[in-house]
């Protein structure tokens, strides 16, 4: 069954990728913040309208959990507003290795010390000979 969830995981990833050309060409059309805000609406607006049917009903519930778990919007909003701005400038390759990159450093750090009540998965010389190798993939990608 994990198969399923990495491949579940790999289509969001390409979605992602798909995204960010989307907004970009959508942000050099109507502006940076407008791309950003206009992706966000319609992703709400759709988000909206799924949950009515497939969610517990249970959104009201967001005024009784810890307020830092409410920081994830903002930083969705600052994922895509960046996307938007530089996916023009270097492009979809670079924007996402770039991305990539920032997410395995961070997520690194949040599994060593099992931040946000996650599992605790110890950072080892494994996991940084793939940080060093997708470093090499980032400058790779930058290089011309």
């Amino acid at each position: 069954m994990k198969w399923v969830w990495m491949l579940l995981a790999l289509t969001a990833g390409m979605a992602v990728s798909v995204q960010a050309g989307v907004n970009g060409g959508l942000g050099k059309r109507v502006g940076v913040l407008e791309g950003a805000f206009i992706s966000f609406l319609i992703g709400t607006v759709v988000l909206f309208l799924v949950q009515l049917f497939l969610g517990k009903g249970e959104l009201l519930a967001m005024f009784s959990v810890p307020k830092w778990q409410l920081t994830g919007g903002i930083l969705g909003a600052f994922y895509v507003f960046v996307m938007v701005l530089i996916v023009p400038k270097v492009g979809v390759a670079n924007s996402l290795a770039a991305v990539i990159a920032g997410q395995l450093v961070m997520s690194s750090i949040i599994d060593h010390f099992g931040l946000f009540g996650g599992q605790r998965i110890p950072f080892d010389m494994t996991r940084l000979v793939a940080i060093a190798c997708l470093f090499l993939a980032l400058w790779l990608f930058f290089r011309k």
